[in-house]
């Protein structure tokens, strides 16, 4: 993103208000909120602007991801007439109106307010002016920026300073602070929402990166064997060697790295000159540079291999451990820590060094090297206290299903916490006003709808590409269904957009190609498809996103409606009564709306002789 229009816009504010002291930049977007990777990685945030004079009003992360029920004290309702709530974990647009409260001249006042809530990301990224230095200096005890300064700058009266905040839309931002951040944001550069921050633009190596089908990138001096096969969205650096039937998807491979025969590497990133020997398996792991993985190893998901590290032959690693070749301290936090663990000091002289300051300040948890296998070398650093919970949500392995159905019960126990009319907050209860402007909700539920289907087109296209399991999907996009609000049907409306589109983006070179790719799409992900089609409604659904398809988004379906409706239905995903009420509503449309009718009529005559 540029910084100009965020600086403009702050420096034109100090000339209005000297006590404008910072500029919060935030990014808007709708992304599932029960699945989300990097969601999941850090605190829930809440914050209250001013949608008038983009004013920061209120701002709370919370680190216990407790219920996301918000208390709003009544004076800052009173002194903020509109107020933007925004919720990091719950996409939904509600409309509220205080219906009592202690103070009873505010009702008819406070019945007024409207509050937006609706997902927005805090990037990070501010712009400060000079008083923000002294007020570092004069509060030395702010150990979090957000936390702390910015909460405690919100809640000072005497000096009066303002926080206000620049909103970004097209542009991107993101913040990069565990490792499941580090993933999603790989991810984006590897899909190009960065552009032009991307490899085959920026050839960040030695030499030039390019650009193949599926998001591959390759650079133009590797060595790949005739039957390794390379996954979509996957990088290969300069220099790298790959030897026979190696499977490699959705991973990052730098520099000068080495990989045997008969490897599988599957959602990971391996750094430079990193060595892999024949039969290893790595699912979803992080390696830094120089680490040697002999051969048959396995790194489970959630694995960290620091710099040098060697896994011995056919030795398995545990899921979420974090290998080094330091020994893990007890107390963390020292100065004299942090100067030894720094990652340049891990060889030679270094590492003899690291280990004096050790011996002198710190007792140290020492793994036998030989737990990492015969000719193994590095110590497996042991899960601080409450820490379990944390190597899941700060991984880059998939989020486990177990995790997914509690984000899921979380999110529906909040929203029937919501609209529980025994509820009573502080300020009074807060209940859905039918005053709301029909427009803006219509434009919303549409803006919604848009969201809600690129987000499952996106979700099967990733289980597509990771070979993620039917049942998986189903339980993705049911998350999608609660955070949207949506039905059934537009579920399978959704999920059948998506199989087409896929069906159509794998090459082919005529119908019978194209027909073909369908058959296959349809045969892999069939019972996905019809755990939303349980009724006439849904499958009529499926028949107008066809048509709607075939019409704007897909035209090359068109010519191929009768025969792929006709395939539908003799694979059972469309019945007889759904044709046959799809063509009843059809009598009074327009001629315009009946070419599809009038193409299918040799089927339905059949089908009702069927019948």
């Amino acid at each position: 993103m540029s910084l100009t229009q965020a600086l403009l816009e702050h420096k034109e504010r100090r000339k209005k208000n000297s006590n404008a002291v910072m500029t919060m930049v935030i990014k808007r977007s709708k992304p599932n909120p029960a699945i989300h990777q990097s969601r999941l990685g850090t605190d829930e945030l809440f914050m209250a602007i001013d949608p008038d004079t983009k004013q920061l009003v209120y701002y709370e992360d919370r680190a216990d991801q407790s219920r996301g029920i918000l208390h709003l004290d009544k004076s800052l309702l009173v002194d903020n007439p509109s107020l933007s709530l925004h919720h990091d974990k719950q996409v939904e647009l509600l409309y509220f109106g205080v219906m009592s409260l202690a103070c009873d001249n505010l009702i008819n006042f406070l019945e007024l307010i409207r509050l937006a809530i609706s997902y927005l990301q805090d990037c990070y990224i501010d712009i400060c002016s000079p008083e923000v230095l002294s007020l570092f200096t004069d509060n030395f005890d702010y150990q979090h920026l957000r936390r702390h300064f910015v909460k405690g700058l919100l809640v000072d009266d005497i000096m009066g300073y303002k926080i206000f905040v620049h909103e970004i839309h097209s542009d991107y931002a993101a913040r990069v602070d565990n490792f499941r951040s580090y993933d999603t944001v790989s991810k984006d550069i590897i899909h190009r929402w960065t552009y032009p921050l991307v490899p085959d633009v920026m050839n960040f190596g030695k030499t030039a990166t390019k650009l193949e089908r599926q998001g591959m990138y390759r650079a133009l001096e590797i060595s790949q064997s005739q039957s390794a096969v390379i996954g979509p969205f996957t990088v290969i650096g300069s220099g790298t060697k790959i030897g026979n039937n190696t499977k490699i998807s959705n991973s990052v491979i730098g520099e000068g790295c080495k990989i045997g025969s008969n490897v599988i590497i599957e959602g990971c990133y391996i750094w430079d000159n990193i060595s892999i020997e024949d039969g290893c398996k790595l699912q979803h792991a992080i390696v830094c540079d120089g680490v040697i993985i002999k051969s048959g190893a396995v790194l489970e998901p959630g694995v960290i291999l620091s710099f040098k590290v060697v896994v011995g032959p056919e030795f398995i690693v545990p899921p979420y451990s974090k290998v080094s070749l330091l020994q893990q301290p007890i107390e963390e936090d020292s100065d004299e820590e942090l100067e030894y663990a720094d990652s340049t000091s891990v060889m030679g002289s270094q590492v003899d060094k690291s280990d004096e300051i050790t011996s002198k300040v710190l007792e140290t948890h020492f793994t036998p090297a030989s737990e990492l296998g015969m000719g193994g070398a590095g110590h497996v650093w042991s899960t601080c206290e409450s820490g379990h919970e944390e190597e899941w949500r700060h991984s880059v392995a998939p989020i486990p299903k177990d995790k997914i159905m509690e984000a899921i019960k979380t999110m529906e126990d909040d929203l029937g916490f919501i609209h529980d009319d025994s509820f009573l907050p502080p300020s009074g209860e807060l209940i859905p006003n039918s005053n709301d402007s029909d427009d803006d909700d219509h434009e919303d539920s549409r803006d919604d709808s848009y969201y809600f289907e690129k987000e499952v087109e996106a979700t099967f296209l990733r289980a597509v590409h990771e070979n993620i399991q039917e049942s998986h999907l189903i339980l993705e996009i049911n998350s999608l269904k609660l955070s949207y609000n949506k039905l059934t049907s537009d579920c399978a409306g959704a999920l059948f957009y998506a199989m087409m589109k896929c069906a159509l983006d794998i090459p082919h070179s005529s119908a019978d190609g194209l027909l073909q790719n369908v058959q296959v799409v349809f045969t892999k992900w069939k019972k996905a498809l019809t755990s939303y089609l349980n009724d006439k409604d849904e499958q009529i659904e499926v028949i107008l996103k066809f048509e709607e398809m075939c019409l704007e988004s897909a035209k090359e379906f068109a010519p191929l409606f009768t025969t792929i409706l006709h395939q539908l239905y003799n694979d059972d995903v469309v019945e007889e009564n759904a044709i046959l009420s799809w063509e009843d509503e059809k009598k009074d449309a327009d001629e315009a709306d009946k070419v599809f009718v009038k193409q299918a009529q040799k089927l339905i005559q059949w089908t009702l002789m069927d019948e």
